[in-house]
């Protein structure tokens, strides 16, 4: 059982933080690994909870890992199994991908409905749909999906609305054979583009990536990739923005891919912070005196969902009111009740959060998804007094080394246990 994290707040942040590789473009990546019995070397990847799960995952299909390092090295001569059973798939959602991986590489897959985060619905019929629209043949008996491939993949995938994870399904799904997809209106995550880059590394041709229409031509051999880097982690960086924002620091991201950040640093200018980028080093510097903003997330290059939370813990120590809405998961607000411990005022009223910035307190509080984990560290950063964070396993699997990187900063925080035994020294 994770270590409840206590926060000493009320001191601005300083210093330098260098960014992590993205968890979600990593995990896509190990499920493509599957695509071919050659070598896969990545450099820089994130050493997560998420990603270990992934990492059990594929072992049990057949895969064999080693760390070195940061590095990471995969194999995957013979696919054991094309089962992926309850209990890994049910630990995260981003698993459920291994579906299309599997069908592309031995030609059927069977996956349990993925778990994850209890913020809402999260449905996976448009992937179903996607699969059978391409040719493949998906079958579900009590919440397992079984898929088929009878025939080579073909045809148009016209998503609903952009999903990543359906996305990548089809990536996968149709970068190994004699297949021939095109997506329209494709997620346009830096993620899924990310996955799109390796994947193209190994033989698939891919054309539009990172646009709402791809072309597919799948390979009839993928190849392996060496020394593959993963882009950095945007949701990391916009996490340690608005801590520097929410305190009133000034601090320097390193390792960081700007143009992935644009809709949150148009909303911190917007707000009177002051930025300069040079390479892949970002400064930020807060404002003594913030002025509030509106915020709706949504897709890419839209406001990112997965900053929603955060961007409330900031904007609840931000005088004036704020809106915040998400357009992607209506219902992500598990963090609200949590932060109203600390003093927040604010109101949830037709799936926008109203917001009336104010001095927060530290207070006793549970994270109950990672992202609303990353909020009510913002806030307890920015809050006077001391702040306990508990459910804390949830930000291990998005953050990493997050009380290192705090410390760095020159944050008071540590957890529980060792706090105690600290001060018992």
């Amino acid at each position: 059982m994770a270590t409840p994290l206590i926060i000493n707040g009320g001191k601005p942040l300083f210093g330098e933080v260098t960014i992590s590789p993205a968890k979600n473009a990593a995990l896509p990546i190990l499920a493509a690994s599957l695509l071919t019995p050659e070598p896969i070397l990545l450099t820089e990847v994130p050493r997560l909870r998420d990603v270990e799960v992934m990492l059990e995952l594929l072992a049990h299909l057949g895969t064999r890992y080693a760390w070195e390092g940061r590095s990471l090295y995969l194999e995957t001569p013979e696919i054991r199994h094309t089962d992926a059973p309850y209990e890994l798939v049910a630990k995260m959602r981003a698993s459920f991908i291994v579906l299309g991986a599997l069908l592309a590489r031995t030609g059927e897959g069977q996956v349990s409905m993925p778990g994850g985060c209890a913020f809402g619905p999260r449905p996976v019929d448009q992937h179903v749909k996607a699969l059978r629209k391409i040719g493949a043949q998906v079958e579900e008996d009590a919440g397992t999906f079984r898929a088929e491939r009878v025939r080579p993949l073909r045809g148009r995938v016209v998503f609903d609305v952009p999903t990543v994870g359906g996305t990548e399904q089809v990536l996968l799904a149709s970068a190994l054979g004699d297949a021939e997809v095109t997506i329209v209106n494709a997620a346009q995550e830096p993620e899924v583009a990310d996955l799109a880059r390796f994947l193209t590394l190994m033989g698939a041709e891919i054309q539009g990536a990172g646009t709402s229409i791809v072309h597919i031509r799948g390979a009839k051999r993928l190849a392996g990739v060496e020394n593959y880097r993963i882009i950095p982690d945007r949701i990391e960086a916009g996490t340690y923005l608005l801590a520097a924002a929410a305190t009133r620091g000034k601090i320097r991201l390193r390792n960081v891919e700007l143009h992935h950040l644009d809709a949150l640093l148009d909303k911190l200018e917007e707000a009177g912070h002051r930025l300069m980028a040079s390479g892949d080093q970002l400064f930020f510097e807060a404002t003594p005196e913030p002025k509030p903003f509106n915020v709706e997330a949504r897709e890419y290059p839209g406001f990112p969902t997965d900053l929603q939370p955060i961007v409330g813990a900031y904007l609840a120590t931000v005088p004036g009111t704020s809106l915040v809405s998400d357009r992607v998961y209506p219902e992500r607000f598990t963090h609200a009740a949590e932060l109203a411990r600390m003093g927040a005022e604010l109101q949830l009223k037709e799936r926008t959060l109203a917001i009336h910035g104010r001095e927060l307190f530290g207070a006793e509080v549970r994270a109950l998804d990672i992202r609303a984990g990353g909020a009510l560290v913002v806030a307890a950063l920015a809050a006077k007094g001391e702040s306990r964070i508990e459910g804390t396993h949830h930000l291990e699997r998005g953050y990493e080394h997050l009380v290192e990187k705090l410390r760095g900063l020159g944050a008071e925080v540590g957890h529980a246990q060792l706090v105690l035994e600290e001060a018992a020294d």
